[in-house]
């Protein structure tokens, strides 16, 4: 009976999407997101539902004509995230603290436009107004509904919760676990996934047997992190010249009241590592891998991920590194606006080193550490859906074990708001 009920809301859900059309394409955000947090649609096949409400609804009547290229659809949209931060950070063994971070900024200011070329070709562009660079610049063939391959500036599909949209991001931020091993290398974080220049495909099948799915990637792409149009735009040197490789494969598929994905990637960079950040390009290799999951039932949602990396030479010359991390963050939505959202994550760099500022954005510095663990705790409140929607969270984060051998600790604490809104 349970069974029958979710079938008839899911064909109810997927009839109204399709019938109302171009006016309805433009507010759909807030239904799709309902039925993921439902368990009705997992995250991706609301992201693929609401490509194709986008795709449909801007096809024109008439052909658009730019550049002497015929254009059969265009679309125009935006991104703005308001933040507001209340930071403190105490050091233990110190006479005198960092000062604390008590600052309202804009967190991000996308455009994004999308333009279909026919024949299943595609581009799109992202400007950050904020950071005056780009999210993604590619170009897209799909043959089929199921592969599309991607050419360009976009992030590689390793590390789950860097993929995902920054607009659906249930803690605000993403999780220190994976801000150490992605973000751009600051002599302490590897800058080992994310913004990348290269050739990407992305593939699935809905139903490899007991109705269980399958996703898989893989790419070839320029090894060094490219965020930001100097690294985009240059030409190489005699450096950083050899590809690096990524691949990621997934197992999907519906519960009762919900859906689940679970996969591993992995990522293999030439020249990309080495102690600190001034020994790229001189022979020490870096490998990423990561173990991830993302559950919903009911009003339960689950996500997690396991990171761990092999840098050659991360300590020195002579001493490899082995950072690991991890998060688990689970949430429970209170209503069908209202939802409550926990996290733990957990840094260990081996010996690299970690601040306080590596893993939390916007926190002051603490002194390198090894380790790092944060806590977070707060609440969304969907106005319409991630279309619209108010974030408040708390979080708690440490450093501990410093690298000079000083038994000391740092902390950081405070609160964390945004608001949101996609149009």
């Amino acid at each position: 009976m349970i069974t029958c009920i979710r079938f008839k809301c899911l064909a109810l859900a997927a009839g109204l999407l399709v019938s109302a059309g171009s006016l309805f394409a433009q507010d759909s955000g807030a239904l799709l997101d309902l039925l993921v947090r439902k368990g009705i649609l997992n995250a991706q096949e609301a992201e693929d539902v609401r490509a194709d409400l986008i795709r449909d609804s801007n096809t024109t009547p008439a052909h658009a004509f730019a550049g002497n290229k015929s254009t059969d659809r265009l679309s125009v949209g935006m991104r703005i995230q308001t933040q507001a931060v209340a930071l403190n950070t105490d050091v233990k063994n110190t006479s005198v603290d960092p000062v604390g971070v008590d600052h309202a900024f804009l967190r991000r200011a996308y455009l994004t436009l999308k333009a279909g070329l026919g024949g299943n070709w595609s581009a799109v562009f992202t400007y950050d107004f904020t950071g005056s660079s780009y999210d993604d610049a590619i170009v897209a063939w799909k043959p089929t509904p199921d592969l599309t391959f991607d050419f360009g500036l976009r992030k590689v599909n390793v590390s789950y919760e860097e993929r995902a949209s920054s607009g659906s991001i249930k803690a605000i931020e993403r999780s220190a676990a994976t801000r150490y091993f992605v973000e751009a290398n600051n002599g302490r974080r590897l800058g080992a996934a994310s913004y990348r220049i290269g050739a990407f495909l992305d593939g699935k099948k809905d139903n490899i047997g007991n109705n269980v799915g399958l996703v898989y990637s893989a790419a070839i792409t320029n090894p060094e992190r490219a965020d930001n149009f100097t690294i985009s735009s240059a030409t190489g040197d005699s450096t950083s010249n050899k590809p690096a490789l990524w691949g990621n494969v997934g197992l999907t598929g519906k519960l009762s009241n919900g859906t689940y994905i679970a996969g591993v990637g992995a990522g293999f960079l030439p020249d990309q590592g080495g102690a600190g950040n001034t020994n790229l390009g001189k022979g020490f290799d870096l490998s990423l891998y990561s173990i991830y999951t993302d559950i919903t039932a009911g009003p339960f949602g689950l996500m997690a991920e396991y990171l761990t990396a092999n840098v050659q030479g991360g300590v020195s010359a002579a001493v490899n590194s082995h950072p690991s991390g991890y998060y688990i963050q689970p949430s429970y939505s209170l209503s069908d606006s209202l939802e409550a959202v926990f996290r733990y994550t957990y840094v260990d760099s081996d010996g690299r080193g970690i601040n306080l500022s590596d893993g939390v954005r916007s926190a002051p510095g603490g002194g390198n550490m090894k380790k790092l663990t944060e806590y977070y705790g707060g609440g969304n409140w969907y106005l319409k859906g991630n279309d619209l929607k108010l974030q408040l969270g708390f979080l708690y984060a440490t450093t501990k074990d410093a690298l000079n051998g000083t038994p000391a600790e740092a902390n950081t604490y405070g609160l964390r708001s945004q608001l949101q809104i996609n149009f």
